[in-house]
């Protein structure tokens, strides 16, 4: 049998010891494990920045991979630690719509509260459960714990509000969603809703600044010069070539871009 593999996606950052800190709990309980980092530089508490995150990331990994996500601004509180069992593996994190976005892409099976505190680390931290409920289960099941000792079945799980774009006859208007490590914009205008416009003719605008259609690659433009092109999530992005979007254009999350059909 293959190596089982976990990733892990936090608002943790590295400069503190709290990502080694889970790796090492997760090593001792399945010392096999391949651990993947997708990503610890979520913003504090940002909830729909970490769910956009993994959500770009899980449907490139084996069937049967564990996926434990933490950014949870309600540890301690009544929200619930869930495990998620889909059709390609098993999320595992707070239910506060983190896993949501991925779960339904992933084609939910079950929601199991974790509740089984064999699970778990002897003592529960109300600010740490990343440590000591999280981690452990999740290499408890990368080791083969079957999900239905995890804890009772819930009915579903908590939503996430994804701005949604909104297409009509003349074009598709929608916002920033994510800004990457390179300053990219990443919009929620996906490849799809472009699908009926002729792209030589569309037109896509920023707050008040018009840029023309989308082009095949970074290397279309000259350095320096914006551009419009579709991601790797498979959504409309506006990027510099060799520079950064978010200062160029003073845009982040939230942003309004449309894009137009020209006459």
């Amino acid at each position: 049998m293959p190596a089982p593999i976990i990733t892990l996606t936090s608002d943790f950052g590295t400069r503190d010891a709290y990502v080694g800190i889970m790796k090492g709990v997760m090593l001792g309980i399945a010392p096999s494990a391949r651990l993947v980092d997708l990503s610890h530089d979520i913003a504090p508490q940002a909830v729909l920045v970490g769910a956009l995150v993994l959500r770009s990331a899980v449907e490139f990994f084996p069937p049967h991979t564990v996926h434990l996500a933490v950014v949870d601004p309600g540890v301690g509180s009544s929200r619930l630690p869930i495990a998620v069992v889909t059709e390609r593996g098993t999320l595992v994190g707070p239910d506060n719509g983190l896993l949501y976005p991925s779960a339904t892409a992933l084609g939910i099976r079950e929601v199991r509260r974790l509740e089984n505190e064999k699970l778990f680390r002897p003592e529960v931290s109300q600010t740490f459960h990343g440590r000591d409920v999280f981690a452990p289960v999740a290499a408890h099941l990368a080791a083969g714990v079957p999900a239905g000792e995890l804890g009772a079945r819930v009915d579903g799980l908590q939503p996430l509000h994804v701005p949604a774009a909104r297409r009509d006859a003349t074009g598709v208007s929608g916002e920033v969603i994510y800004v990457d490590h390179f300053g990219n914009l990443i919009t929620n205008i996906r490849a799809d809703h472009l699908s009926t416009f002729p792209a030589q003719n569309l037109s896509v605008s920023i707050g008040q600044v018009s840029l023309p259609a989308p082009v095949s690659s970074y290397s279309a433009v000259d350095p320096g010069q914006p551009l419009v092109i579709i991601s790797s999530w498979g959504h409309l992005e506006v990027a510099v070539r060799n520079g950064d979007a978010a200062r160029h254009f003073s845009a982040g999350a939230g942003t309004v871009v449309r894009v137009a059909k020209g006459s």
